[in-house]
């Protein structure tokens, strides 16, 4: 077994996702962590693609030490009901982190949520470090624009999430110094898509069509990693497989299937 396959095993071990967060609603609150259950996994990897499936999170995780930064850039996609569906909302995520696949104490993340409701699209930033809340930042986000996503650890308790919405010239920011809840890892760097909980339950999954994670990169021990250094995860739940997710170079690309 060479040393990808090994990673990847451990990495089928370890948790599959973050505690899961509950989806804003209309005034669009905190955004608080559920509490009730642990992740939840589904099948592990399959041999013939070194892909592992998680009921909750696709994209990719590299697993090192001593991680620093973690960035990409995201088009904000369209977001609709998948086909044949009966729910009245749905939802996805789409995020940049650090830590909470191997290390659970913290974990620091930014990214958006695209959820369609009663017919209409609505689009939410947002920032954490967990086991605090999620809170939204004050950001206008749109279908089709450009955010570049960045969290930095300058220590296991102190840090920095950005967003910059490069389509209207804004950005925001929250520091983090020292007064966190949790002490990171940093032994995780990771791009996902995911399908969150709401209370108890994952949200209905949306049909997000395209989330092209690019310039994705993580620097851990001063040096600089790319994407396809580590595993790639699909979502797959009763037995369906929901997205199709690969890496390349600087790349993480997901599509719903």
């Amino acid at each position: 077994i060479d040393m990808k396959t090994i990673s990847i095993l451990l990495f089928a071990e370890a948790v599959l996702g973050a505690r899961l967060t509950q989806h804003r609603r209309q005034n669009h609150a905190k955004r608080a962590l559920s509490r009730t259950s642990g992740p939840r996994r589904v099948d592990g990897l399959t041999n013939t693609t070194n892909t592992a499936y998680s009921d909750n999170w696709a994209g990719a995780v590299i697993t090192t030490t001593d991680v620093s930064e973690v960035t990409a850039i995201i088009t904000v996609p369209s977001v609709s009901a998948p086909s044949g569906s009966s729910s009245s909302e749905y939802c996805a995520s789409a995020w940049v982190g650090i830590d909470g696949n191997s290390c659970e104490t913290a974990i620091l993340q930014t990214g958006v949520d695209f959820c369609y409701e009663h017919g209409s699209p609505s689009y939410d930033a947002w920032y954490e470090w967990y086991p605090d809340y999620s809170y939204d930042f004050d950001l206008t986000v749109s279908e089709g624009d450009v955010l570049k996503l960045s969290v930095t650890a300058t220590s296991d308790t102190s840090g920095t999430a950005v967003i910059e919405n490069q389509t209207t010239g804004k950005s925001v920011t929250k520091t983090f110094s020292g007064n966190v809840q949790g002490d990171l890892c940093r032994t995780d760097a990771e791009w996902i898509v995911e399908d969150f909980e709401e209370g108890s339950s994952l949200v209905a999954f949306a049909d997000f069509g395209t989330v092209a994670f690019s310039s994705a990169t993580a620097t851990a021990g001063g040096g600089t990693l790319s994407p396809d250094s580590g595993s790639t995860i699909d979502i797959r739940q009763n037995n369906q497989v929901l997205t199709s997710c690969s890496t390349s170079n600087d790349a993480v690309t997901c599509t719903y299937e």
